[in-house]
């Protein structure tokens, strides 16, 4: 027999099965210390990564996922897209450092019912859990519709710069390989036996060409488009969003 307990809302019913996955095992242990208060809630299972959450959905079989976006390996978004093709009758609820449209765009593209923000989690999380397992939205159609078109055209844009990188030529390239790598304009120059005034214009055209208005914006397509080696890279602190 299914066990049974009091819900939030006062009703008897059986308790809501709830998995963590957060690559902070401390921040994922705390929300099960939060949730271990809820009478209609049960967490069966913590873990750190997106495929133990794909694996760890497929063994406990849960309500709901809660689901950190930005893991290492296999990210919140991918894991999402396993589970609701794997698991039908888990819903995914994506964790987030970040409360903006992008994030929540992809979140529900992907399959999750909404995103909560990190730092409002605590707070929010029981009364999300029970709304979602009631079937009810964590967002306004209008929210969700904006960050639908946000998501669009960022995946437009990103779309035209993928091709402007094609563009580059190898001189150019390699002058974007160097400032991936921290290397300052004097050096790139001496180093690749040109003037200052040369550097700063093949500089300005490898801008043009991407279309984008900073260095620090060229590095990152070059990151995300893999026209650029990471190994060296130790002095440029990036954090590259996924698309």
């Amino acid at each position: 027999m299914a066990r049974t307990n009091q819900t939030g809302d006062g009703k008897p019913g059986r308790q809501i099965k709830v998995l963590i996955a957060d690559d902070h095992r401390s921040f994922g242990e705390a929300l099960e210390a939060a949730l271990t208060r809820e009478k209609d809630i049960r967490v069966v299972g913590v873990v750190t990564g997106g495929e133990a959450a794909v694996d760890a959905t497929r063994e406990t079989e849960p309500d709901i996922v809660l689901m950190d976006l930005g893991m290492p390996g296999m990210d919140g978004i991918e894991a999402t897209r396993r589970i609701r093709d794997s698991s039908e009758g888990t819903s995914v609820v994506i964790l987030s450092g970040q409360d903006d449209d992008l994030s929540l765009g992809r979140a529900v593209q992907a399959g999750a019912r909404g995103l909560l923000r990190k730092t409002e989690a605590v707070k929010d999380l029981a009364g999300a859990i029970r709304r979602v397992h009631l079937g009810e939205a964590l967002h306004e159609d209008e929210e969700l519709s904006v960050a639908m078109a946000k998501l669009r055209r960022r995946r437009a844009q990103d779309g035209n710069i993928a091709k402007r990188m094609e563009r580059l030529t190898p001189r150019e390239l390699e002058i974007l390989q160097r400032m991936t790598d921290g290397q300052e304009a004097p050096t790139i120059a001496k180093e690749l036996g040109m003037s200052p005034n040369t550097l700063r214009t093949h500089t300005q055209n490898v801008l043009t060409k991407l279309g984008v208005h900073s260095k620090l914006d060229a590095i990152v397509a070059a990151i995300r488009y893999g026209k650029v080696d990471t190994l060296r890279l130790d002095s440029v602190d990036l954090e590259i969003e996924p698309v």
